[in-house]
């Protein structure tokens, strides 16, 4: 929906509110007009049902909101006497109708006196959940975010197992577009493996002022931008729609921020034709290939266990006298050199052209990225918003996705993109240029020969960014056993900084020991004092 669409919308709302509860107001001993003022007519009310003014603010914060108005349908019934739980349940199920029930045809009598104090146990332990649920979603949506590292692309920088605390304020917090859905949840609801949310009415996208920008080498949590799409290398596969805010969260490193020139050579990432150094922090890692004399003997398991542990090597495979390394740090290499009986090593670089490097597809012929691979790419331009590019047959393919699913026309369309003959048609008219309308960025994993990224899906525009990983919580390791489970040395460490991560989690227990020692002390002085 546009922000037309949507006031027209909040109007109709407004007018729904009012001719259901303009009498309700005046028996209040309120005027009947303050029911039609938007947000006056909120507060009034939280006045009428003896609930605090800053309720109001609540009832405006999306997916808040949606556990909001059924608080409020209650508390307006309760406050004209009707408590029991009948009438709770109809004011619910009719999404508030009930109240025009009670409007128009019972006697009004408003009970200035009510107690606010729940009547039994039951309800005062709904009321505690509803606040602890509104805090939580709050909480969740708008400041800090739980995440789980799922897949092996940052490797040896974020594990998986790996449990984070994602900041949505560091880059400023996305107001939610899905205006419908469980809150606390993603795209499905846990153990039911059904949607959570309803795909319409959508709001505009809205970021809050953050106090940071994105820049090169963060790692940022987003999500995947062709998440509408069963198979992502096929652009006339089956589609399906996902709202920008349900699509699949992914965690990558940004390598390149709006207006960067991006090429890969050989596996190394140039911006603006310099070679993007990373932090110390970051481990990329590649596959190599290793070459022994086959008459010193190796134990391949042991070999792979001692990598592993400090500098990858996820897998080894082996012939005769080679082996292959995947996932392998350049400090492993170091040492894979040492290993007696290896007599060469080599990072394994992939150059010949490789399907589904974006912005190629399987069925387009012929090839426009010449060849590329996922070691050898570009060079290609990341969009900045207000910057205009060229669009002629050969460039477009970069754009294409932009202009028809991540853009809109100037009134909140969608764009009508088409190819006739020579000419570029977009809306109707005959272009050849094209002006950003929001920023892009290039997102990769340090995992480079492992690492489902922008080489293969592309742009990720600036809407779908979700935040900033600060810090984790827990590491687990589901192939360890017993208390080994847990990495002890990666809890309660940052995830950005210089030099290598240090554990904060001593430290934490000696602040949560001298607070319950302290508590304890206390209360036996306080215990004291009154005898």
């Amino acid at each position: 929906m546009t922000l037309n669409q949507w006031f027209i919308f909040f109007l109709i709302i407004q007018a729904v509110h009012f001719l259901g509860t303009w009498k309700l107001y005046k028996a209040a001993g309120k005027k009947s007009w303050e029911a039609a003022i938007p947000i006056y007519n909120a507060i009034v009310l939280m006045k009428i049902i003896k609930r605090p003014t800053w309720w109001t603010l609540l009832l405006f914060i999306p997916i808040i909101n949606l556990i909001m108005f059924p608080v409020i349908w209650v508390e307006t019934l309760k406050s004209f006497g009707k408590r029991s739980q009948l009438d709770t349940i109809l004011g619910i199920v009719t999404c508030g109708l009930y109240i025009y029930y009670i409007n128009y045809t019972q006697k009004l009598e408003y009970n200035k006196e009510r107690s606010l104090h729940p009547k039994n146990k039951t309800a005062d332990t709904v009321s505690s959940l509803l606040f602890a649920i509104i805090v939580a979603t709050l909480v969740h949506t708008y400041f800090i975010q739980p995440y789980t590292i799922p897949t092996a692309s940052l490797e040896k920088t974020l594990l998986i197992g790996d449990f984070l605390f994602v900041s949505k304020f560091n880059y400023g917090a996305r107001v939610p577009m899905t205006t419908i859905a469980a809150p606390m949840v993603h795209d499905t609801i846990p153990f039911f493996n059904i949607k959570s949310y309803f795909s319409k009415p959508q709001l505009p996208y809205l970021r809050l002022l953050g106090y940071q920008k994105i820049n090169n080498n963060d790692i940022v949590v987003f999500n995947w931008p062709t998440d509408t799409l069963f198979n992502m290398y096929l652009p006339a596969d089956k589609k399906y729609y996902k709202p920008i805010d349900k699509k699949t969260n992914y965690v990558k490193r940004c390598v390149g921020i709006p207006g960067d020139s991006l090429e890969i050579k050989n596996g190394i990432v140039f911006i603006n034709g310099k070679e993007l150094i990373l932090p110390e922090r970051a481990k990329p890692q590649y596959s190599y290939k290793a070459v022994y004399d086959g008459k010193t003997p190796i134990d391949f398991e042991y070999l792979l266990k001692e990598l592993n542990a400090t500098d990858g090597a996820s897998f080894i495979n082996s012939s005769r006298d080679t082996l292959i390394i995947y996932a392998l740090t350049f400090s492993g290499a170091e040492k894979l050199k040492k290993v007696p009986g290896i007599t060469s090593v080599s990072r394994v670089i992939n150059k010949s052209s490789e399907d589904g490097i974006f912005p190629d597809f399987k069925d387009q012929k012929p090839s426009i990225t010449n060849n590329w691979s996922n070691d050898n790419f570009g060079p290609i331009y990341i969009p900045k918003q207000g910057k205009t590019v060229a669009l002629t047959l050969e460039s477009l393919p970069f754009y294409k996705r932009i202009i028809t699913d991540y853009e809109k026309d100037d009134n909140g369309n969608k764009n009508n993109l088409k190819i006739t003959g020579n000419e570029i048609r977009l809306n109707g008219k005959v272009v050849n240029s094209y002006t950003f309308k929001q920023n892009y960025y290039w997102m990769m994993g340090d995992n480079r020969h492992n690492s489902l990224d922008a080489r293969y899906f592309g742009y990720t525009p600036e809407d779908h960014i979700v935040g900033k990983p600060i810090f984790i919580w827990m590491s687990w390791d589901s192939n360890a056993k017993g208390l080994n489970k847990v990495r002890w040395n990666r809890i309660f460490t940052t995830v950005n900084g210089k030099g290598q991560p240090q554990s904060y989690f001593k430290i934490f227990l000696i602040l949560l020991a001298a607070f319950f020692v302290g508590e304890y002390f206390w209360k036996k002085r306080k215990e004291k004092n009154n005898i």
